[in-house]
């Protein structure tokens, strides 16, 4: 189990105002540590979510952020993000690691299944992500994980572990104390009432919580 837990910022599914977004990003990331920001645009013309990378990676990266695109490797690839985030029913581990080559991240969904988190890591995945832990409106979540899933990786395996799936400043902690990785979190940020900067603070409070109760 590593002794460390951080921030994964998810993108809303639609951003109306990409320089307004782009400000408000800016923002929150000053606010507290973040890990990695995933570019999630479902359903978007390519032109869109090339515009949202064109905006925002230069956001993220500056402040020492990775950036991850949602289910595409092939335009990852071609517009130079860090990574990409396959789900069970998008391209497969292999081919994702084909088009984006030996260096990117690639992350799979595992919903709240080990022998799928172990396929993807035996495979090479830089991580997995299990969920959803809570209700959650951002996505249709088919699957419900519970944090023993998080203890139970932890102590087998080495590869990081993501949580995700309605996570806020007020559930996170029991999930960083049970050993994820990282917390993915989108609508906790762009829907916490004092805005996305208190959100992050917030978070990492919680998260810190969760770290003092885990070791």
């Amino acid at each position: 189990m590593t002794a460390d837990c951080r921030l994964y910022i998810i993108t809303p599914p639609r951003i109306d105002d990409l320089a307004a977004f782009g400000r408000s990003l800016a923002h929150a990331m000053d606010a507290g540590d973040v890990a990695a920001l995933q570019i999630r645009l479902k359903d978007q013309p390519d032109e869109i979510i090339a515009a949202a990378v064109d905006v925002l990676m230069p956001i993220a990266q500056a402040r020492g952020a990775a950036v991850i695109l949602n289910d595409r490797p092939d335009l990852a690839a071609r517009l130079g993000c860090d990574g990409v985030h396959v789900g069970q029913s998008d391209v497969s581990y292999a081919e994702a690691r084909r088009i984006m080559g030996p260096d990117a991240m690639i992350g799979v969904t595992c919903h709240d299944s080990l022998h799928l988190a172990m396929e993807a890591a035996e495979a090479g995945a830089d991580y997995v992500a299990f969920g959803a832990f809570y209700p959650t409106t951002t996505k249709d979540a088919p699957t419900r994980a519970d944090p023993e899933i998080l203890t139970g990786w932890q102590s087998h395996v080495e590869t990081p572990c993501v949580a995700i799936g309605g996570i806020t400043a007020a559930n996170a902690a029991p999930l960083a104390a049970a050993g994820a990785d990282f917390l993915a979190v989108s609508a906790g940020i762009w829907a916490h009432p004092q805005g996305p900067a208190a959100a992050v603070k917030a978070l990492n409070a919680a998260i810190a919580e969760g770290l003092a109760q885990r070791r």
